[in-house]
């Protein structure tokens, strides 16, 4: 059942509003009136586009609210409202009473059904997280809380919602919290299996796979494998079928990444002459986000209780002449990896 959040949009600040959607279930609080008067929907993403622009999380959250919502009624039609979902690219509705106040809302993932998926999904989270200390001495760095919710708490929520049922995470340093935490998954809503990992003798971040296909010898579809450090929205449901459209042993999920060159670069002719200069030019590189599908034959291909780098499994698939597609990841992403990386994905940088 979607848990519904609202806040006073006249006095409420970014801060509660970002507190209101950590409470809720649909990725969004709702800004009504102190007579409940529905006025705007506020998401994570419009929060943090907030904070990128310069806010603070003191300041009032009303600028901020995305006014004039596209609201149903009780009476509307399931098909009417899957319609005006698709028509606008929107995954919640609310609904309000004929006086305009908000009565429930809403979610596209609960009137489409949540879909089971025969995949499975590894989550690697193994890993020390050293440039997070001294946050991760206490607590693995997939558990570092992001408006309110660890970050790998988001990711499993994220898959099973999907339809993603079985869920194995792949354990290292300070393992046994986030074994604590998810026991065996029933209480999110799917099945989980931990994969130990040595803390002193890591796998990398490709060694996992290959104990994945050992845990799993008749694992007949497509793995999903994500890094356990991200905070994304992405569409499990597309990447999937892009996969399988593709005809790839493996696909990568991907973003362009624009760097800034800090200098005046030198363009040369073809004599070695200096024609011009570009101050500060910028560069722009497709880098892997860190999501990936592979088909069981990589998996299997990986060795077992061995430290293997990511790069390595998609050089290997790439010599013997397999098909490595890339998925664009166009949703928000950050890779939790440094602290100015945290503080973004709190809204704080």
């Amino acid at each position: 059942m979607t848990l519904l959040v609202t806040f006073n949009a006249d006095s409420a600040s970014i801060r509660d509003a970002m507190a209101a959607i950590a409470c809720g279930t649909a990725s969004a609080a709702f800004a009504v009136t102190t007579d409940g008067l529905l006025i705007g929907v506020v998401t994570d993403g419009d929060i943090r586009r907030a904070l990128l622009d310069g806010a603070a999380l003191s300041d009032p959250v009303k600028p901020f609210i995305g006014s004039t919502p596209i609201v149903a009624k009780a009476t509307d039609s399931r098909a009417t409202v899957l319609d005006m979902m698709q028509a606008r690219a929107i995954s919640q509705v609310p609904i309000v009473n004929d006086a305009g106040q908000l009565v429930a809302v809403h979610l596209l993932r609960e009137l489409l059904g949540r879909i089971d998926r025969p995949n499975m999904a590894l989550i690697l989270a193994g890993g020390k997280g050293t440039r997070l200390l001294p946050v991760t001495n206490a607590i693995p760095k997939p558990m570092v809380p992001v408006a309110g919710k660890p970050i790998l708490e988001r990711l499993v929520n994220h898959l099973s919602g999907f339809g993603i049922s079985q869920i194995v995470i792949s354990v290292g340093h300070l393992g046994e919290v986030i074994e604590g935490h998810f026991g065996d998954g029933s209480q999110f809503g799917c099945e989980i299996t931990y994969l130990r990992e040595d803390p002193v003798n890591p796998l990398g971040t490709g060694g996992p796979l290959g104990s994945l296909s050992r845990l799993f010898p008749e694992l007949s579809e497509p793995a999903l494998v994500l890094n356990g450090d991200l905070v994304t929205q992405f569409d499990v449901a597309a990447l999937l079928d892009h996969h399988e459209q593709a005809g790839s042993v493996a696909t990568v999920g991907a973003f362009t990444y624009t760097h800034e060159v800090p200098y005046g670069v030198l363009q040369l002719n073809n004599v070695g002459y200096v024609e011009s200069i570009v101050e500060k030019p910028l560069r722009q590189e497709l880098v892997s986000g860190g999501i990936y599908v592979f088909d069981p034959s990589v998996l299997r291909k990986v060795p077992t209780d061995a430290f293997f780098p990511m790069t390595q499994v998609l050089t290997d698939c790439i010599d013997g002449g397999d098909k490595v597609s890339v998925w664009s990841l166009n949703e928000d992403w950050i890779d939790v990896g440094r602290p100015q990386d945290l503080a973004k994905a709190r809204g704080l940088d």
